[in-house]
């Protein structure tokens, strides 16, 4: 890591270094990070405790494309990097910021992520942020967003729980690239999660009778679950501590994550809930500092031979090795893709008749296996409980037939026409993975309910929905139509 005393005397001048990263307290911004010139793209100063930026930062810094500055004193957005010409990311996590000026926000903005702070509101100004694909807002006093928002047609995801929301904004739908939403914790869902509790059935599990062998992450372990003297089941322990103010937690808090995975029930095509655990150390420990207990569960651990499909597909569609999933040539064939998206349609829509938006359906959450044909859907963090908004009725009912014809659309059809966008684009990444000789077939069978060999009687997807995911590939562009409700059937219960 750089020296800040290296950095007085000019050590880093000549160094053409395009990152740079201090964390030590600083009580004014070192000027001579600005002689670091026209080479550096990436500044870290978080946790130095800075509360302001120098004038000239975006005529002295001109390359720079991100900069960090959690856990320091901005009070006020700086205004100065407005005039970074080519910044693409900001975040200022847990700064207690109270206020963003109009027009403090750089115009090639592309990630802003402002979650753990004291904003009561979004100056209307975010629309002039036509690259915005990503805003991280949880966990601020924002009692609403500014409709100009709806001029970002390039948002792709959007974290606003933890807040004060009243209303569901029904302008999100005027968003075409909008697939990854979360709201939980605010006055339009806090109701529905905090009234979640665990399903009639589930075990009790002593913390005693679990083993934790192996960390995933901070919050996730690998372990055994005693069950007797004479068996034992290898699990997944999944521990929830209210960590929104820790760096990486932006979706939500906690108990909400807890509270989805408890709503959830059980699908083949969901990690299966096994058991909440009882009697844990910290069980009995109140405090409202971050990281505090909320409790835990035991889930199924995934199968060997399972891993993300992210493992498979890079983000950028690019393909890459991993025989764990797929064929030596890293790609599925039709049948097998076709039998994963069906599961997956099948979970979703039953995650939808519980009233919950996954809000998180990326490669990263989706676990593979191409020997079993089969995907699970796994993770919570990104979920909402919106049972209690509201919904078009259908023609016949008093009312037109949401989306269509001028008629009105309900907040809850929104909030599934932002997941059938996301199941649009894991078909779509998924067309990188049959090849081209697969892909014609692949279309005709979403498109027109051909999907020859599947376990269950299938029907087409509605075409004239709420949604349409673009699907692209080097030869051709086509489009998989879906409803706001998926229309793929029921499998076996």
């Amino acid at each position: 890591m750089p020296d800040l005393e290296v950095l007085r005397n000019g050590g880093y001048r000549d160094a053409g270094l395009a990152q740079f990263k201090l964390s030590c307290p600083l009580s004014s911004f070192p000027l001579e990070i600005l002689e670091l010139g026209d080479t550096l793209e990436h500044l870290d100063l978080s946790g130095t405790g800075l509360s302001s930026l120098p004038s000239n930062i975006g005529t002295a810094l001109p390359n720079l494309k991100t900069i960090s500055l959690s856990h320091c004193n901005f009070k006020v957005f700086p205004k100065q990097l407005a005039s970074c010409p080519n910044l693409q990311t900001a975040v200022f996590r847990n700064n207690g910021m109270e206020y963003i000026p109009e027009d403090a926000l750089p115009p090639r903005l592309r990630c802003i992520i402002l979650t753990g702070n004291q904003l009561t509101a979004i100056p209307p100004s975010i629309g002039h942020c036509g690259a915005l694909e990503q805003c991280f807002l949880t966990n601020n006093q924002l009692q609403d967003l500014p409709t100009e928002l709806a001029r970002c047609k390039r948002l792709t995801t959007l974290r606003v729980s933890s807040n004060r929301l009243s209303k569901f904004p029904l302008w999100l739908q005027a968003l075409p690239e909008l697939a990854y939403v979360s709201f939980s914790s605010n006055p339009c869902a806090a109701l529905l999660t905090n009234g979640a509790h665990a399903p009639r059935g589930l075990a009790t599990i002593p913390w005693s009778d679990v083993e934790v062998q192996q960390a995933i992450d901070n919050d996730t372990f690998l372990g055994i679950w005693k069950q007797s003297p004479h068996y034992s089941e290898d699990v997944a322990i999944r521990l929830f501590r209210d960590s929104i103010a820790s760096i990486g937690r932006d979706d939500g808090s906690a108990a909400d994550e807890m509270a989805a995975y408890l709503a959830a029930g059980a699908h083949e095509s969901l990690v299966t809930i096994l058991g909440r655990i009882h009697g844990h150390p910290d069980e009995d420990t109140f405090t409202d500092e971050p990281g505090s207990y909320e409790g835990g569960l035991v889930l199924q651990r995934i199968p060997d031979g399972y891993a993300p499909l992210s493992s498979v597909l890079s983000f950028d569609n690019a393909l890459v090795s991993s025989p764990a999933v797929g064929p030596e040539n890293g790609q599925f064939d039709t049948k097998t893709v076709l039998q994963m998206l069906a599961g997956l349609a099948h979970a979703l829509s039953h995650l939808h008749a519980r009233g919950i938006a996954h809000g998180s359906l990326r490669l990263d959450t989706i676990f593979a296996s191409a020997a079993d044909a089969h995907a699970l859907l796994a993770g919570f963090r990104g979920a909402t409980l919106y049972a209690g908004l509201r919904r078009a009725r259908v023609v016949g009912q008093g009312a037109e037939s949401p989306g269509r014809d001028g008629g009105q659309i309900g907040e809850a059809d929104v909030v599934e026409k932002v997941e059938v966008l996301a199941f649009g684009r894991v078909v779509q990444f998924l067309l990188r993975a049959v090849g081209d000789r697969g892909r014609e077939g692949f279309e005709e069978a979403v498109l027109h309910g051909t999907w020859d060999g599947f376990p269950f009687p299938c029907k087409p997807l509605e075409r004239g929905g709420c949604c349409a995911a673009p699907i692209r590939s080097q030869h051709h562009t086509s489009r998989v139509v879906v409803s706001s409700r998926f229309s793929v059937p029921h499998g076996p219960s």
